[in-house]
């Protein structure tokens, strides 16, 4: 018998909503958008329901203790699908970077499409799109090289995991949660320390790749002096090792690059 191990949540009405964003991200189910009427024929020309904000906010990226860079970054979901949009910019210096990323996603949550973009020093760009049981990425160096175009043997429901956008990490998380863990009363019970794996890009590397996540308990975590219990996830690939903290909202809270002296902190 599997042992499975408590996520708690707050009994609220709330975390049942994100909970529901959360499942219908993961491609579960579509969230239930308490305001929506159903459509009547003389209704055709109506707009659709607004989007909800899911999550929105900052990391702040800090290495060997100094902070070098900030992710700002917006997560909406309607009945139509969903949009995870990023900014990554880092601190002012000689080698100052800028680049912008844009997730769209259906509401079963395969990829309709992903954009990179390279603002600064360069004007690197890259488009990733779906074509049938593979993924298609078109990149370019700048605006005016050639494009090159590269397929990858994954499926529109791949995770998507780049270089410098930490949110598209809470994504995955997020996934894991809903495909892994079972709810009980407003609460999700996930097996403790059984990896799951998943297939992913990297649009920016433009390499694919196998990465596991499991769940690791809950811990107590110092966070801007302050303690917190969070739960713990433990996300493995071929070349790295990063622990993912969650509140129990679901929300990222903490990244550890293990080996990187690299840490990622919510504002």
């Amino acid at each position: 018998m599997q042992s499975r191990a408590g996520v708690k949540t707050r009994a609220s009405k709330d975390t049942g909503v994100l909970l529901s964003a959360i499942l219908a991200l993961a491609g579960l189910c579509l969230l239930a958008v308490s305001t929506a009427a159903a459509a009547s024929d003389k209704d055709k020309n109506d707009k659709a329901p607004a989007a909800q904000m899911v999550d929105s906010g900052s990391f702040g990226v800090f290495m060997n203790g100094h902070r070098v860079a900030t992710e700002t970054f917006s997560i909406h979901q309607s009945s139509g699908g969903s949009s995870i949009v990023s900014q990554f910019k880092s601190e002012a210096g000689a080698d100052k970077a800028e680049q912008t990323s844009d997730w769209q996603m259906s509401a079963s949550g395969e990829l309709r499409k992903y954009e990179w973009k390279e603002v600064s020093p360069g004007q690197s760009q890259a488009v990733v799109l779906p074509n049938q049981e593979f993924l298609i990425e078109r990149f370019r160096s700048g605006p005016q090289d050639k494009e090159i175009e590269q397929p990858f043997l994954l499926p529109a429901s791949s995770s998507l995991l780049d270089d410098y956008f930490f949110v598209q990490r809470e994504v995955l998380a997020w996934k894991y949660l809903a495909t892994s863990c079972k709810q009980d009363k407003g609460a999700l019970q996930c097996p403790l320390k059984q990896h799951v794996q998943f297939g992913a890009l990297n649009p920016h590397a433009r390499a694919s790749t196998s990465v596991t996540l499991e769940f690791a308990g809950r811990e107590k975590v110092a966070i801007r002096g302050s303690e917190q219990e969070l739960n713990r996830l433990d996300l493995k690939s071929e070349s790295s090792n990063w622990t993912l903290w969650l509140d129990d909202q679901y929300k990222l809270q903490r990244i550890l690059i293990l080996g990187d002296n690299t840490e990622v902190v919510r504002d």
